[in-house]
């Protein structure tokens, strides 16, 4: 029985891909680290932060943020390097500019002339 609930421990607690050598001494600098890691996508596993990412690509990914951190740049500078060095893809939440608008507009135009198509459905239906 102890086996058991050992097992589901574990299994609850969330696994790292990060190396206890990546890591920084600072609590606070490796907090920054991490909650940036988690912003950027794994190119090789295409659906996972590079935090949670085991690939060799994720690692490299993770050890360029904290050279950028101990550069001293901002989260947004270090944002816009890996932006610029892989794509806009490299962004597990993409920005709203110009280029993908009609990407984030498209739903909620489909809401409303889904909203207007069925009005004008129910209200020249014929009634009984």
């Amino acid at each position: 029985m102890n086996f058991i609930i050992f097992s589901l421990c574990i299994s609850a607690y969330p696994a790292f891909a990060i190396s206890p050598g990546e890591a920084f001494a600072d609590d606070a600098l490796e907090e920054r680290a991490r909650s940036l890691s988690m912003e950027l996508r794994c190119m090789v596993c295409q659906n996972q932060s590079i935090d949670d990412s085991d690939a060799p690509l994720a690692a490299d990914l993770r050890m360029l943020i904290r050279e950028q951190i101990q550069a001293g740049k901002t989260d947004d500078e270090i944002l816009d390097f890996i932006e610029d060095r892989y794509g806009e893809f490299a962004l597990l939440k993409p920005r709203l500019d110009i280029k993908n608008a009609p990407l984030w507009g498209l739903p909620f135009l489909l809401v409303i002339a889904g909203f207007f198509l069925m009005r004008s459905f129910f209200r020249n239906a014929p009634k009984d």
